[in-house]
């Protein structure tokens, strides 16, 4: 790597850093290219000159943002055995991250859905809507396992169990930080084993 394209990479991580940090504390729409250029000391025109539209920066927080989630919560899970152990380990790592992250910031996900509901055609509302309908995907495939294993009932909706743990999840952010419940965690592993319980299949109990 030549010593420019070594500069550039390290500003577009400095520039990105702030954002991620901004975006966090207030919310991925209040992100400005001139507030980040404000906070990094980079002129106006070298934050444009690194990431192009504010759109695209609020995009390339998203990213990094899923690079970071799928790091704590999907890739520790792979080590344990397809389906139910995997689902559990994913959804424990998820509810201890989301918790943490509620006590100090918020979600961006969550802040977003409720930022840019009404922004139909955003290139930023269209980016939260693919991440989340991703990891929903992810989250049926791994239902789908634990039920081609024997562990979840055959007449298991996937699609219905895991709209019931994002409920859960959303109960959690809310309760963590709106009413700033250390507890909030315990209640929805609670909420969870009480959940996954009635699909197990009679083979797996």
């Amino acid at each position: 790597m030549d010593t420019l394209t070594a500069k550039s990479e390290a500003t577009f991580a400095t520039i990105l850093g702030a954002a991620m940090e901004m975006a966090a504390a207030e919310g991925i729409g209040k992100l400005s290219l001139g507030e980040i250029a404000k906070r990094t000391g980079i002129s106006k025109s070298g934050v444009f000159s690194r990431v192009g539209s504010l759109e695209q920066l609020q995009c390339a927080v998203l990213d990094e943002y899923d690079r970071r989630f799928a790091a704590e919560v999907f890739m520790p899970s792979l080590s344990l055995p397809r389906g139910l152990p995997r689902l559990q380990a994913q959804v424990a790592a998820w509810f201890q991250r989301a918790a943490d992250e509620a006590l100090r910031t918020s979600c961006l996900y969550t802040a977003g859905a409720f930022e840019f509901d009404d922004y139909e055609g955003s290139a930023v509302r269209d980016r939260l809507a693919q991440g989340a309908l991703a990891w929903r995907a992810s989250l049926r495939k791994t239902i789908l396992q634990a039920m081609e294993a024997g562990q979840l009932r055959p007449d298991t909706e996937p699609e219905q169990l895991v709209f019931e743990i994002y409920s859960l999840v959303v109960g959690l952010l809310h309760d963590a930080r709106f009413l700033r419940d250390v507890q909030s965690p315990r209640h929805a592993q609670r909420a969870f084993n009480r959940l996954i319980s009635t699909y197990k299949s009679f083979n797996d109990l």
